[in-house]
């Protein structure tokens, strides 16, 4: 049975170039660090990386230190939350902003942070729109703020500038960072239009591995000194992060990276005209959850009629066919979805919710099985009784 693949908000196939270039990194087996030649081979492994990545993020010309390599974007969310609160900056304020529904790397932090005495703002993102006003009462007194671009799971895409420039007027001392890990290669920006000082992105939602991601961090954060290493030790990754570079999975970064950069507006015009496809062609009592503003091109969350989003899950599944039922960094858990609550759906609305990611190589023809494959499933499972 052939496999349908619509969940790649959780991740990605690897690519082609990220094939290619790991493929280049294992025979390459010195330790970047070194300054012997075997260690030389690997270090320009990891700079030819560096500054694809670094060119998808429209940087030309990096600074050292402003491209930090991490273990993946729960790593560079951690790096962005506490080494900027642990920096001398800390004692101008206290308060952090962020979203309500934001992803686990970011909440479960900031939670960790609450219990130290930091005070927490979430702003409401009800309907998959930040509340302008309440950023706007928040703003004054501000250390952090860390709204994410995109929500993973109703594709809501923020207006994080705004957001941030507001705070920046109110506390100009502010650092603002954003988890860009699902609108990386989703759509088109550059750090230098975001209005942040920090953002994260990951290998493995653009067809890279996993285990790899990066942070940037803006010259002007680099040069007042606002954030601090997290994870200590020899020094690597210019003194922010250290630990022995992941040679193959920097090299399968820089790889994706440079594959997607080259074919990003076709990608993003094909995965929303596929997404627009199912859309227009659900089943009547199937529901979506739009947001009421912008929306990424890859993401659909489908509201179904008092069906548990776990047996359509399974039932999907068997037919060959994967969705999501929400973030795969949580869906160990069985607590309801606070970005789904957020959103503004109830405990049996968000527990009757699938997500579907697509990707640029989904075809209408799977879109096709996959929307009999639903109409079925809710014609023929068992429904919640109210």
């Amino acid at each position: 049975m052939d496999r349908i693949y619509f969940d790649n908000s959780a991740t990605t196939e690897l690519c082609s170039m990220a094939k290619e270039k790991m493929a280049q990194a294992i025979e390459c087996y010195g330790n970047p660090s070194s300054q012997h030649t075997a260690g030389l081979d690997a270090e320009k492994l990891v700079r030819e990386a560096r500054m694809a990545v670094c060119r998808s993020l429209g940087i030309r010309n990096p600074k050292d230190g402003e491209l930090v390599f991490t273990s993946g974007g729960s790593e560079a969310d951690n790096l962005a939350i506490f080494g900027t609160v642990f920096a001398k900056s800390r004692r101008t304020a206290n308060k952090i902003l962020t979203t309500a529904g934001e992803h686990s790397a970011v909440e479960n932090a900031l939670r960790r942070l609450e219990e130290q005495g930091f005070e927490v703002v979430r702003i409401s993102t009800e309907g998959g729109v930040l509340d302008a006003e309440q950023i706007k009462a928040e703003a004054k007194g501000v250390l952090l703020a860390t709204f994410m671009m995109i929500n993973n799971e109703t594709g809501a895409i923020y207006d994080i500038s705004s957001a941030f420039k507001t705070i920046k007027s109110a506390s100009p001392e502010a650092v603002c960072h954003t988890d860009a890990v699902q609108g990386y290669m989703k759509r088109k920006f550059s750090v230098a239009t975001l209005g942040a000082d920090l953002v994260t992105v990951s290998a493995h939602k653009i067809h890279g591995p996993k285990g790899i991601g990066a942070l940037w961090i803006s010259p002007a954060i680099l040069k007042s000194k606002k954030i601090v290493p997290w994870l200590l030790g020899g020094g690597q990754e210019f003194g922010i992060r250290s630990g022995t570079e992941n040679t193959i999975g920097i090299a399968g970064f820089g790889g994706a990276a440079t594959q997607c950069f080259e074919t990003l507006d076709r990608d993003i015009e094909s995965m929303t005209s596929l997404r627009d496809y199912i859309a227009d062609r659900l089943p009547d009592e199937v529901e979506i959850n739009l947001p009421r503003g912008e929306r990424a091109p890859h993401i659909l969350s489908l509201r179904l009629p008092s069906i548990k989003s776990e047996t359509m899950l399974h039932f999907l599944s068997s037919k060959g066919i994967c969705v999501s039922s929400g973030s795969a960094c949580s869906s160990h858990s069985r607590a309801v979805s606070s970005a789904l609550s957020a959103f503004g759906l109830d405990n049996n609305s968000a527990d009757s919710t699938i997500r579907v990611s697509l990707n640029a190589r989904n075809t209408q023809q799977e879109a096709d099985a996959f929307l009999a494959a639903l109409s079925e499933g809710v014609s023929s499972l068992v429904r919640i009784r109210k």
